[in-house]
């Protein structure tokens, strides 16, 4: 009884070591807690697990945005997946903006993996009735928030349409957002984030708001990608919305080898509407916008391959 016990107990060492290395780990990196990118990053975790019976294990980092995610890579190993827009990828690659000054070998080795749910500008006002396009914002107290990608942006827009001279901005952090136009204090604010976004749904779920549209015209002004809000996506929100976005992309690099990228690629398209159904941000994600990604990785190429999704020449 004795030997059978530990001849038992070897073969369960030897499953249990077979198990471990069937298991590949990788640490996901993404945006700061509470926020709706980092969500996506727990419900990614999640749809990969559930996609590969336990064999991708992706741990979710908490980041402070993207071009963390990118400076990252120079000390970043195989198992390795961030978030960022295509543009901050390209400025890293060339040196320039945020990454002046900042080059490294490891940002050229950048390959992208699919894309997910893009940063959509909202222009959210207080009020059911009233004008629906950018106009709406004149003479109002606005909040932009700081440092973020659509407090840039949103500025950016106020100037190119010559309103930045009729607005207020408020001087306070977006996180507020919600409570302060509940309270009076400011009449809209603007925000960029994957549709429905949640400080857009906490406003709306207290009180009468509206988000406002942008003409065709404006959006091929603004240099971005038009991206349309379908209705009733917000409460009260009847009609589709027109505004712009930027594509944001998963990516990893050279170091992580062909299967593990064929195998994350394919458990991603392979639980997309199973994550809308329970997240609607996921179903803005389509095979269409595969086309437009740069440096795919080699082992997520040959998924697009058997999948028959077209990809970049």
């Amino acid at each position: 009884m004795r030997h059978w016990a530990q001849a038992a107990f070897a073969g369960a060492l030897v499953l249990a070591a077979g198990a471990a290395q069937a298991e590949t780990r990788l640490t996901y990196k993404s945006a700061k807690t509470g926020t709706s990118y980092y969500q996506m990053g727990v419900e990614l975790a999640e749809a990969m697990k559930a996609a590969s019976n336990g064999a991708l294990v992706m741990t979710v980092e908490e980041s402070q945005g993207s071009v963390q995610n990118v400076m990252e890579v120079r000390a970043r190993g195989a198992d390795y997946v961030f978030t960022a827009p295509p543009s901050l990828v390209a400025a890293a690659q060339s040196g320039s903006g945020a990454f002046e000054g900042k080059s490294a070998p490891q940002f050229d080795e950048i390959r992208s993996l699919f894309p997910i749910p893009s940063l959509t500008m909202h222009f959210v006002v207080a009020g059911a009735e009233g004008p629906m396009t950018l106009e709406a914002l004149e003479g109002k107290n606005i909040l932009l928030g700081k440092g973020s990608f659509g407090a840039t942006e949103g500025e950016k827009y106020l100037e190119l349409f010559g309103l930045m001279d009729k607005v207020t901005v408020a001087d306070a952090e977006l996180s507020n957002a919600g409570d302060a136009l509940k309270n009076g204090q400011i009449d809209g604010f603007v925000t960029a984030g994957s549709f429905p976004a949640p400080n857009v749904i906490e406003a709306a779920a207290s009180q009468d708001v509206r988000l406002l549209s942008l003409t065709e015209e404006q959006v091929e002004e603004t240099g971005q990608a038009r991206v349309v809000i379908p209705a009733d996506v917000y409460p009260g929100q009847s009609g589709d919305i027109v505004t712009t976005g930027l594509p944001v992309v998963a990516y990893t690099t050279t170091a992580m080898d062909d299967d593990t990228a064929y195998g994350l690629t394919k458990a991603f398209w392979s639980q997309r509407e199973k994550m809308a159904e329970t997240a609607r941000w996921w179903a803005g994600v389509t095979p269409d916008q595969v086309a437009a990604l740069d440096a795919l990785h080699p082992g997520a190429a040959r998924y697009y391959e058997e999948a028959g999704v077209a990809v970049a020449e």
